[in-house]
């Protein structure tokens, strides 16, 4: 393994493109995995950030397996030895186009929009994917970029088999690859976490780097912010964490994650992602150390979360830049009871907590004690959890709200639900932190 998850292949691989800042460097991400990669060598780079829109064509019963790809204007790729290896023929590939090309279609309009492409003309555009397995899929890309006017291609990938560079010559004018080992097999054994990236995930980056209106400009249009890794003290250990301050923000959120989860929630990061737009700043960090994470009782055990909770917020507090800001809470599923109990202590700074399908019912008797308004945010399509949060509900004695999103399920997994969890968190928060 030579990853933890994308963010951190994301920064190793913008050390390897240092020599591409200054330059007239547009940074196309191949969605949805490639994001989050970009979007750190999008901010060590300065540059601004957009999406190469392409399709891998799987093969039948190995849909990892790449045919060949297409893309955005019409471009096809078709791998003839994959092809003829797997059996397929061309009725198959031709179902499996079809099906692609739809999803394509559906990608250009969720990512999109009315929006513009960035200009690609006489530039320098580096393409970034999160790996490199078969090729089809970059070759595609570059091809695409190459049909836009891009003046020199640099392909950029954090890990590809041995001699990948082989696969993409001639359409790649420069490759770039942080390893290359021969023992390849898929690049999902190369990431410690390589969960599927949400759509939430990839909009959140792109407003936060690309362009208004997709214009040419070299920086991402984006407030100064500071945006660093940090180690929280919490007795004799230490947690990690993220923490993000937008410049002139009003207050800093604190994720109480959920079931074991930690700072590299790809759901969590994309709500997160999401405050930072709105102005926000926000501190994702670990609850719990390594060794307490494998013993699942700590997982659950609320009061424990809970004091982790406040030990960081006191840290917060006492953190030069960060000690006057206003504080909210941020309960994702178990976190949430957690986010709540620490809430309900007489001395808790807190000013707002929020909850995205959460247990605030695991919080017992301490709901009652909780002062800071709190905005429970449950799924239409989670009966369970959501008469859990209205039996809660019943419990505060604080200004509270309870918002339904229509069609959501437990984990808001499908399009535009994790959306709205964040444009509801950051109005409440908004306007709770500010008073």
């Amino acid at each position: 393994m030579y990853f933890t998850d994308r963010t951190d292949a994301g920064r190793q691989l913008a050390a390897r493109l240092d020599h591409l800042k200054g330059r007239d460097v547009v940074i196309l991400a191949l969605p949805r995995g490639g994001v989050p990669v970009a979007a750190q060598v999008a901010d060590a780079l300065g540059a601004p950030l957009d999406v190469c829109l392409v399709r891998k064509l799987g093969a039948p019963f190995q849909p990892e397996l790449a045919m060949g790809a297409i893309g955005e204007g019409g471009v096809r790729v078709v791998n003839d030895r994959v092809l003829h290896g797997t059996g397929a023929s061309e009725r198959d590939l031709a179902a499996v186009e079809e099906r692609e090309r739809t999803v394509l279609e559906e990608r250009i309009r969720r990512y999109r929009g009315d929006r513009r492409p960035v200009p690609l003309e006489g530039r320098t555009v580096l393409v970034v994917d999160d790996g490199l397995a078969t090729g089809a899929t970059a070759l595609a890309a570059c091809r695409v970029v190459r049909a836009r006017g891009a003046a020199r291609i640099v392909l950029a990938v954090p890990v590809a088999p041995h001699g990948w560079s082989d696969r993409v010559h001639g359409e790649a004018d420069e490759t770039v690859c942080v390893h290359e080992p021969d023992g390849f097999y898929a690049i999902g054994q190369f990431y410690g976490d390589f969960a599927q990236t949400a759509d939430e995930e990839v909009l959140a980056c792109l407003a936060r780097h690309r362009p208004p209106g997709g214009s040419r400009a070299d920086t991402p249009a984006r407030a100064e912010r500071e945006d660093t890794d940090v180690h929280i003290p919490l007795g004799a250990a230490a947690v990690s964490g993220r923490l993000v301050v937008p410049e002139r923000t009003t207050g800093v959120v604190l994720f109480a994650h959920g079931s074991g989860s930690g700072r590299h929630s790809p759901r969590n990061r994309a709500v997160a992602d999401m405050l930072h737009r709105a102005g926000l700043g926000t501190l994702l960090f670990d609850l719990l150390t390594e060794e307490e994470a494998a013993d699942r009782a700590h997982v659950f055990d609320t009061e424990l979360l809970a004091e982790r909770l406040a030990q960081a917020t006191r840290w917060l507090g006492d953190r030069p830049g960060t000690e006057a800001l206003g504080i909210g809470y941020f309960g994702a599923s178990t976190g949430a009871a957690a986010a709540l109990w620490a809430a309900a202590d007489p001395a808790s700074p807190v000013s707002a907590v929020v909850s995205r399908g959460g247990r605030p019912d695991l919080a017992g008797p301490r709901l009652a004690g909780v002062r800071a308004p709190t905005l429970l945010i449950v799924g239409g399509a989670d009966p369970l959890v959501l008469d859990l949060n209205e039996q809660a509900r019943a419990a505060l004695r604080c200004e509270n709200r309870l918002d339904v999103v229509a069609g959501a399920g437990h984990l808001f997994e499908e399009p535009g639900t994790l959306e709205r969890v964040g444009d509801l968190a950051a109005r409440w928060f908004a306007d709770h932190l500010s008073r």
